[in-house]
């Protein structure tokens, strides 16, 4: 049974919030509808507009393990990520106001035919190596080719990441107009956005990301009491933050880039344990561990598919990858000029409870409990929390 959900970019997704955004502040529309139940005109109303962006919080887990949280008291309603649910293309949509159609950035490992090679996008290092490009004399900023969302808007933005982040060639490249805001820890976030809200009295435009949970889930799991403590601090920081907020005529929107699963050890598939199957690639598997891209040698498509409906069938829905482009999973409209060549010649959608490995030589699987990546409702849908204070 096909249980996968797909991004609602007609008016349910994080690319609509982005575009109700950038209509209330930057004063022109996106190729994407603003979000459903989101009117711009109040938004924009609005002396400051604060997007707290917590990496990994599903709707789900808000809706099985926050009740009676004061984030669950504020949620409106769920929203969809992108396709695939993960923070690299996630995180992109965040800081550009596009869905992956037009970024182009489909993973955390990203085939750049440009440069012949396979990008780990966030550090933004070739997937061999622990160097980014930037000491290559690659500017991130012109390899992506991306207008950062602070350039959309007409109003003093801020962007707050963590200190260890906040300089990276990513982020850099993402900035733009926006004053760089690094922050410590959680609390030393949360007071520094109400040190911005209360610097002056112009309109301002505050994105602020917090990793923690998303760390913590993949180490522990989603459902560990370790995840369910980190959570108990986030609800008590964002009440502490609407506190200190009062009567300064703020919105702040809460949401997230995905969701999580946790997946047992016996149920994470080694590629090495199918040579025939990895026979078949002409370079190692793309994308996530929960949405893969495959990339076929010359004359090995019918063997690549008769392989993983013999032995696999149960774990991977293989997908032409052309298909479910024009399936609209990665957005609406024009794609970029990469976006074929950055998702391969199949797609595999893992089923519920199963990830795909392909390390490189050399390279070791990651030792995670929780994942994303997938389409299941868990990892796809994120809570749209508003608060006006």
């Amino acid at each position: 049974m096909n249980n996968n959900i797909y991004p609602d970019y007609r008016g349910g997704s994080i690319v609509n919030l982005m575009s109700s955004i950038i209509a209330a502040y930057g004063g022109w529309r996106t190729d994407y509808p603003p979000l459903e139940q989101l009117s711009s005109d109040p938004l924009g109303e609005t002396r400051n507009l604060v997007l707290l962006v917590l990496d990994g919080l599903g709707y789900n887990y808000l809706m099985q393990r926050g009740e009676g949280s004061i984030l669950r008291q504020h949620l409106r309603h769920p929203i969809t990520s992108v396709a695939p649910p993960t923070t690299a293309t996630a995180i992109t949509t965040f800081l550009t106001g596009l869905a992956p159609q037009q970024h182009g950035l489909t993973g955390w490992f990203t085939w750049f035919r440009e440069l012949g090679s396979v990008l780990a996008v966030l550090p933004f290092q070739p997937r061999c190596s622990h160097e980014s490009l930037g000491w290559a004399g690659i500017s991130a900023e012109a390899l992506f080719g991306h207008v950062p969302v602070f350039d959309r808007l007409q109003v003093k933005s801020y962007s707050l990441c963590p200190d260890w982040i906040a300089q990276s060639d990513f982020n850099r490249a993402h900035l733009g107009r926006a004053e760089p805001v690094p922050y410590q820890d959680l609390d030393d976030c949360l007071s520094r956005i109400t040190r911005l809200v209360r610097a002056h009295d112009e309109q301002k435009y505050i994105y602020a990301y917090w990793p923690g949970f998303d760390r913590l889930a993949h180490q522990q799991g989603v459902g560990s009491d370790v995840v369910s403590e980190h959570f108990a601090e986030l609800d008590a920081g964002f009440a502490h933050l609407l506190d200190s907020l009062a009567g300064s005529g703020t919105t702040v929107i809460v949401t997230a880039d995905h969701g999580f699963v946790d997946i047992p050890q016996q149920q994470r598939i080694l590629l090495d344990a199918h040579p025939v199957m990895k026979d078949c690639l002409s370079i190692p598997l793309c994308g996530e561990q929960r949405l893969s891209y495959a990339y076929i040698r010359h004359g090995k498509r019918e063997s690549f598919e008769y392989y993983i409906e013999q032995h696999l069938s149960h774990a991977i829905e293989l997908h032409r990858s052309e298909k479910l482009l024009q399936a609209n999973l990665f957005g609406l409209g024009e794609p970029h000029p990469e976006l074929q060549s950055r998702i391969g010649d199949y797609i595999l959608i893992m089923k519920a409870g199963y990830v795909i490995q392909d390390p490189i030589a050399g390279e070791k699987p990651p030792q995670m409990l929780g994942f994303h990546g997938g389409l299941s409702e868990q990892e796809m849908y994120v809570p749209f929390i508003c608060a006006a204070v």
